[in-house]
């Protein structure tokens, strides 16, 4: 069985890779296996412990770290953002496509601990749509809208740390173009190879 593969979506605040992540794994009938994230922050509106994430204490997070139980980690906007490592290793091994819908910072520390990953960057067609995506959010205080959009401002400048990147102009088109991406890295000679060599072994049996 071949080994699962592990997608890292990330993009600024408000670029809406949630939202793709969401319509791909609809698409997949939610074969993919989503990755839940462990925050110190508190839950939004309609967010659901253990589904959107698991919401932990700043004190309980701090132990996980000592601990090394994550796969990354990060400080955000003065919260804790990690990605449990047991469970993604596992959904690989059993050949499971596992899906870390990240921020950036904590994509570019999975490509510091881990030498796989198919790294892909969701970007929005514009500032301004970006802008206004950003103050749309209700559950952000002014100033926290403020600090967020420029920090996406700033954040755009990673994708070039990223193996593709997909302008979400709707979410319709950046579905498609993360399934082509998809479908290109699994005919990988890479990933196939020990395909090949099974069928030639059984050629000479």
């Amino acid at each position: 069985m071949s080994r699962g593969l592990l997608l890292v979506i990330s993009g600024p605040s408000g670029a809406g890779k949630g939202t793709v992540c969401d319509a791909y794994k609809k698409d997949c009938d939610n074969k993919v296996w989503n990755s839940v994230s462990m925050t110190t922050r508190s839950p939004r509106e309609g967010e659901i412990h253990g589904e959107s994430y698991f919401f932990v204490s700043r004190e309980e997070f701090i132990e996980k770290i000592e601990q090394d139980e994550f796969l990354e980690y990060a400080e955000v906007y003065g919260n804790y953002y990690g990605t449990p490592r047991k469970e993604v290793e596992a959904k690989l091994r059993e050949g499971r496509d596992v899906i870390l819908e990240i921020d950036i910072q904590g994509a570019l520390n999975v490509q510091e601990n881990t030498s796989e990953g198919i790294f892909i960057f969701i970007l929005p067609p514009s500032m301004n749509e970006l802008k206004k995506r950003i103050i749309g959010r209700a559950s952000e205080t002014p100033e926290s809208l403020l600090l967020r959009f420029k920090a996406a401002y700033n954040e755009i400048n990673s994708v070039s740390k990223h193996n593709y990147a997909i302008t979400n102009h709707t979410v319709k088109q950046a579905d498609e173009d993360l399934k082509a991406i998809i479908r290109a890295e699994k005919c990988r000679v890479t990933r196939v190879s020990n395909e090949v060599l099974s069928l030639k072994e059984e050629e000479l049996l």
